[in-house]
């Protein structure tokens, strides 16, 4: 058995339209999508399926998955075909050379496989989400490393932030340098740097990239008895580097706690967040 997952979007009617098809089948899984520019969601609907079903082998067994009551209520429960003739015919066409059996899904039903195609379709017709959807899990909601091979190559930075803070005594030791394990700045700002081109090692679904710049920044805050970490992460790559950013300051964060615990154990390792990035499709991101 064949699985075909449509969907299809159009940005206003008539507007700019885009279809999305997923055929899983024991061979594996293949994505085919399209866009056009003056259509409407019927139509990308039927295209959606029609594509499909164009590559499955002739005289295979189907089901096709569909969140379009348009496209399914026609094709099983005889619903009058008042437009889009041209679509039926060629639908009728591909239908009568398999054994094709239809499921209608109400609001894509939360499977994969329908979400999958539901993002691809908007994505195509240019309608941005409100809500983005996680894209680290496959058709039977199995992790896996999100595929870039179409992204472009871009120039990309992330900026990451965070806080250690700690006794004023604590500080104050590590401004003078005397702290037993040594110069506590220098080595927290070096284990970021590691930490950085570490990162794909780390975090499991992290594309191994070409680092090109790794700046961490530690200041001491003596009003709040803190040190302020920032770590800059530049490359030039198809994906960004945000976690690698993220990586440093918790690296950095976490050598610090190592190096003064035995003088301080109420240290608190505070707000690591990500406050900057830029670069690739989404552009400048500035969250403080």
């Amino acid at each position: 058995m064949i699985e075909i997952y449509t969907d299809g979007a159009c940005l206003g009617s008539p507007g700019p339209g885009g279809w999305a098809a997923i055929i899983a089948s024991d061979a594996g899984r293949q994505e085919v999508k399209g866009r056009e520019e003056k259509t409407t969601s019927n139509r990308m609907e039927m295209t959606a399926a029609i594509k499909g079903l164009a590559h499955t082998p002739v005289g295979s067994e189907v089901r096709i998955e569909s969140d379009s009551q348009y496209l399914v209520y026609t094709m099983t429960k005889n619903w009058k075909r008042k437009a889009n003739l041209d679509l039926w015919d060629e639908l009728d066409r591909l239908v009568a050379e398999r054994n094709v059996d239809w499921i209608w899904i109400r609001g894509h039903g939360g499977h994969p496989g329908n979400e999958r195609a539901n993002m691809l379709a908007n994505e195509m017709a240019g309608i941005v989400e409100e809500y983005p959807r996680p894209t680290h899990f496959d058709l039977e909601g199995r992790v896996h490393m999100v595929d870039i091979t179409e992204k472009p190559i871009s120039e990309r930075v992330a900026v990451a932030r965070g806080t250690v803070t700690m006794k004023a005594a604590t500080l104050e030791l590590i401004k003078r340098g005397e702290m037993k394990k040594g110069d506590v700045l220098a080595v927290a700002q070096l284990a970021g740097i590691m930490a950085a081109k570490q990162t794909p090692q780390l975090i499991p679904l992290c594309h191994p990239l070409p680092i090109t710049s790794v700046d961490v920044d530690l200041k001491l805050d003596e009003k709040r008895s803190a040190v302020e970490i920032a770590a800059t992460v530049r490359t030039t790559a198809q994906t960004g580097v945000e976690m690698e950013a993220l990586t440093a300051v918790t690296v950095a964060a976490l050598t610090i706690y190592d190096m003064c615990k035995a003088v301080d154990r109420a240290m608190r390792i505070d707000h690591i967040r990500l406050a900057r990035k830029s670069g690739g499709r989404g552009g400048e991101i500035i969250l403080e």
